[in-house]
């Protein structure tokens, strides 16, 4: 799979985005350490985003990207000073992996310059050339990347567009290398496309440089160049499995195939974007796109909104870059694995450091004169003549005057210099360079004993883990997420309604300020019970959960897997929704715990809701004026219903309307108004299913009675043969 983009691809993107300059910085993102996004809005289209992966691709897309709630420090410096910024200029430096994007700001004019090589940079640099903040900080031989130095591009490579027969014929005739590393390095066009100027011209890539037909390798560059320059379009290059033909996945192809199985299966096939056709993609399953940047989107855009989701299971603990959730039982296997890999190793290191004193001893004679003769030319001719002598001589491979050591070949048993090499010591007996040897492998069977002892006390966790694991799957306990961090919504009464929209309310005073201040806009909804001291709630009219098609292994079957979105589907918020939130916002207020079986929520449009106040009248802390008309539910039933969802790969006990826990959740709970105190339900969940009893006690509304009970309270076997 190709990871970076080439110096081609690059002039293509140029392309592309030259036709938005003029275009506005709306907002800047950093959905992952590796991901700046900039929204741009231009005049007469839509906005969209320009996606910069650090050090791979660079990209326009109009998927929808969740954002973080809190944007790193990286993300706030490219707010502060191109918010608003008018993109000027696109540009690639030479015909190198480095693309330049110019704006015109309140600072004066700035640069973002985007190294897409190695492990790639995202640079703000000013007008004056120095560097504002890098995305992160480097040092290469000749330039170093960090804030308030002069920025320095990389050495410039030879941009093929400059090569003339002449040219070409002069690094032919300096090239020692084949034909296609040459092209490769000396003329900066990368392994894949010199292999097809290669095949172009129809000369072999293994050719020597000197005897290939220059004519006819500068008509093929100029040709690709060409087609570069005239004919780029988005091509997409699908690699068949094993079982398959390129014939078959073409068909696939063709297929009209939309959503979320599209993306699914572009990932899986996706193999190379790219803006022209070349001689090694006949023959390819090809899916062909108007614009380069259609076409990465299509292969990768998908990955790449989930940025967020993979940055929040990073610091959840759930999953580090490059492996996944591990169970304890993965985590004692892969520990086993580790520790029996080390003991093999110490095993052959004692053997090898054995042998080789043995052959020492064995070849006394042999490495006595070899000292003998060695110590004698040093102590005669001194060391700098001795190592020149040296590489004539079979036995020695190097020398070390510093340690007054060389190595040396050992002979085999034909007495020839083909035995281990070993390392000895010139001021040393032949006895005593055989015994330290020996020493070595002593050092190394004392280091076994504890490495020993470590792996049986691995084995005893394993096989006692092994049993909590058999034992929590037939309990139905989940498996422990340890967390640094919650998701942001945890810290409010939350609950997701019909069509997946996030309602989410507060807890006390300053968590309703919290809720009106930054969760309500737009098109939101806001509620109140119609009882002093109730929550204030938020329906977000865009925000919301839909499903995650890509199932967390650590999340069992029954449990359904959700997502966090900043752009829903369905955004209309109608009566039915209304009511579902409203049912919830009074379950959420003292209405539960008075026992009271109907109550009354109004709702009304955020630009109703106002912490100002008339002349001489207070409002207070957590409280907001209400002005104008309001929607009004009445006699709502007093019930509410838990079930076991998981969002952003984290299990979690969510409270929702009866009906809508029931059709989501395989394990859920029907709770009214009671008498058990929610400290006991708490502890019955949390031993049931592992969930921590502060999570579960943040849901729960207060006393309850269980009406219903689906595997929540009792394992689902149980709770199944009960219901028998």
């Amino acid at each position: 799979m190709k990871a970076n983009m080439s110096g081609f691809d690059l002039r293509a993107i140029v392309g592309e985005l030259s036709q938005y300059v003029g275009a506005y910085v709306k907002k800047s993102y950093m959905p992952h350490y590796e991901q700046i996004v900039l929204r741009i809005n231009p005049k007469e289209v839509s906005q969209f985003d320009l996606v910069i992966v650090r050090g791979s691709r660079v990209y326009t897309s109009n998927r929808d990207r969740p954002m973080p709630q809190t944007p790193p420090p990286f993300a706030m410096v490219l707010r502060k000073y191109l918010k608003n910024a008018r993109l000027t200029a696109v540009r690639q430096l030479g015909f190198d992996r480095v693309l330049a994007l110019d704006f015109d700001t309140k600072f004066g004019a700035m640069h973002l310059y985007v190294e897409v090589f190695r492990e790639g940079n995202i640079i703000l640099v000013d007008d004056d050339g120095l560097i504002i903040q890098p995305l992160t900080h480097a040092k290469y031989s000749g330039r170093i990347l960090k804030k308030g130095v002069p920025y320095t591009p990389p050495p410039p490579a030879t941009d093929p567009h400059d090569l003339d027969e002449a040219a070409l014929s002069e690094i032919f005739a300096n090239s020692e290398r084949d034909l296609v590393a040459t092209l490769g390095g000396k003329a900066n066009l990368g392994g894949t496309h010199a292999n097809a100027v290669c095949a172009l011209a129809g000369v072999k890539p293994n050719s020597a440089p000197r005897d290939v037909n220059v004519k006819l390798v500068h008509q093929a560059l100029s040709s690709l160049l060409n087609n570069l320059a005239n004919d780029a379009k988005g091509y997409l290059i699908l690699q068949p499995e094993d079982n398959q033909t390129s014939n078959q996945l073409q068909a696939l192809a063709n297929q009209q195939i939309d959503g979320v199985e599209r993306d699914k299966f572009l990932a899986q096939y996706g193999n190379e974007a790219s803006p022209t056709l070349l001689p090694a993609h006949q023959d390819k399953a090809i899916m062909q796109f108007d614009q380069l940047c259609q076409a990465v989107d299509a292969w990768r855009g998908a990955h790449d909104a989930g940025a967020l989701a993979r940055r929040e299971a990073e610091k959840l603990d759930i999953a580090s870059p490059g492996r996944g959730f591990s169970t304890e039982v993965e985590k004692l296997e892969r520990r086993q694995a580790q520790q029996q890999k080390a003991l093999d190793g110490f095993a052959k290191k004692i053997a090898k450091q054995q042998m080789i004193g043995h052959t020492i001893q064995n070849n006394w004679t042999h490495v006595e004169s070899l000292l003998a003769q060695v110590k004698d030319s040093v102590s005669t001719n001194g060391w700098p003549a001795t190592q020149k002598m040296a590489k004539q001589v079979p036995w020695i491979i190097s020398m070390n005057p510093a340690d007054r050591t060389f190595v040396t070949v050992l002979p085999d048993d034909a007495g020839e210099p083909n035995g281990p090499q070993a390392v000895l010591r010139l001021d040393e007996t032949v006895h005593q360079n055989a015994q330290n040897f020996f020493a070595a492998a002593r050092k190394q069977k004392s280091k076994t004993k504890g490495a020993t002892g470590a792996l049986d006390d691995t084995n005893v966790q394993l096989k006692r883990a092994k049993k909590r694991e058999v034992k929590a799957q037939e309990s139905g306990r989940l498996s422990k997420v340890k967390r640094s961090k919650r998701l942001w919504f945890e810290n409010h009464r939350w609950s997701m309604t019909t069509g997946g929209h996030l309602l989410v309310g507060g807890k006390d005073a300053k968590g309703n300020d919290a809720i009106v201040k930054k969760h309500l806009s737009g098109a939101d909804m806001y509620l109140h019970a119609d009882i002093h001291g109730a929550p204030s709630c938020s329906l977000r009219a865009t925000q919301g959960f839909v499903i995650d098609e890509h199932r967390p292994a650590h999340i069992p079957a029954d449990i359904p897997t959700f997502k966090l979105v900043d752009k829903l589907s369905d955004e209309e918020i109608t009566e039915e929704k209304l009511t579902e939130a409203a049912t919830l916002a009074l379950c959420w207020s003292r209405a539960w715990a008075s026992g009271g079986g109907h109550g009354t929520v109004f709702a009304v449009k955020p630009a109703q809701v106002s912490k100002t106040a008339q002349t001489g009248e207070f409002v207070g802390k957590g409280a907001f004026i209400v002005r104008g008309q309001r929607q009004w539910f009445r006699d709502l039933d007093v019930k509410i219903g838990i079930g076991i969802i998981a969002i952003n790969s984290v299990p979690l006990l969510m409270s929702g309307m009866p009906d809508l826990v029931r059709k989501t959740c395989s394990r859920y709970a029907i709770l009214s108004p009671g008498i058990t105190k929610k400290d006991r339900l708490a502890n019955r969940i949390y031993k049931n299913t592992g969930i921590s009893t502060d999570e579960i006690l943040a849901v729960l509304p207060g006393a309850c009675d269980i009406m219903e009970d689906h595997g929540v309270f009792t394992p689902p076997a149980r709770a199944a043969t009960e219901e028998e």
